[in-house]
């Protein structure tokens, strides 16, 4: 099995880029940065009657607008597509009782929460041995800032569920090494997925959820094509240690979850982010 197959992900100058995945320039670059900006800092406003204290993080934050799956990362461009159906099975165990009221979040891996490459990478923060084909390689893993304060917050306010198209054999070792707190309830990977028109698509119809009570954090609109809005997207992350977007996001997820269900404010973060 070739090295690429393994994780899915955005390739930024290496070997993990997939065939149908294309560059941007830097100007387009540029211009996704500033709309991030100022989409947060005016989406935060609808939280006030919360009481939730603000972050204040910078958000100079470089990150391209080519996506997992290869799509540009802009909301107002993801065309709703139909889900092919429920399941026999739900991908999901039932509910733990410590859960119940509880929204269910399912947050994604790569570019979202880490960035991983065959490459040798001097400041990983885990190495993980991954076997191909009968050869151990080795994946470094960096951990996007904040990521440990953002996991156990969400972990605090919501069900939470590890969903990649990365193969198990990767993915699972890097959530061992991630999630020290134990806040993922479940694990799903690339079988979980529904490939849909060369994109491993997170069909949140299948996961046995309340879709009114389901939230997907993705850095990827192709991942959530079925169910754009039931997204928060965020910006691909590779290796800027001044990114703060986990962690400005802590204040959001607060309000979010005391909203009834999250159509509505998901509505107004699309139409913020237009």
């Amino acid at each position: 099995m070739d090295n690429t197959a393994i994780i899915t992900q955005v390739g930024r100058d290496e070997e993990l880029i997939s065939p149908t995945q294309e560059k941007v320039s830097q100007s387009g670059l540029n211009v996704k940065k500033q709309r991030s900006r100022s989409f947060f800092s005016s989406f935060f406003c609808c939280f006030r009657d919360y009481n939730v204290e603000s972050t204040n993080g910078s958000s100079n934050v470089q990150s391209p607008t080519v996506e997992e799956n290869g799509s540009i990362a802009k909301s107002d461009q993801v065309q709703v597509l139909p889900s092919p159906g429920p399941p026999a099975k739900y991908l999901l165990p039932e509910m733990r009782v410590s859960d119940v009221g509880k929204k269910c979040v399912v947050i994604d891996l790569d570019e979202t929460l880490v960035h991983s490459s065959f490459k040798p990478i001097n400041n990983a923060d885990f190495i993980v041995p991954v076997e191909i084909d009968g050869t151990v390689h080795q994946v470094y893993v960096l951990k996007r800032p904040h990521v440990d304060l953002f996991l156990q917050k969400m972990g605090q306010l919501f069900e939470c569920v590890l969903f990649t198209a990365s193969l198990a054999k990767y993915a699972d070792p890097v959530a061992d090494l991630l999630d020290r707190w134990g806040v993922f309830r479940a694990r799903l990977f690339r079988e979980s997925c529904v490939f849909h028109r060369g994109n491993y698509v997170k069909d949140l119809s299948r996961l046995g959820r309340d879709l009114s009570k389901v939230i997907i954090v993705d850095n990827s609109p192709a991942s959530y094509i079925f169910h754009p809005e039931n997204a928060v997207p965020v910006q691909s992350w590779f290796d800027d240690m001044s990114d703060t977007e986990l962690y400005d996001l802590i204040p959001f997820f607060e309000g979010l979850s005391k909203e009834e269900d999250v159509y509505t404010v998901l509505q107004n973060l699309r139409d913020i982010a237009m």
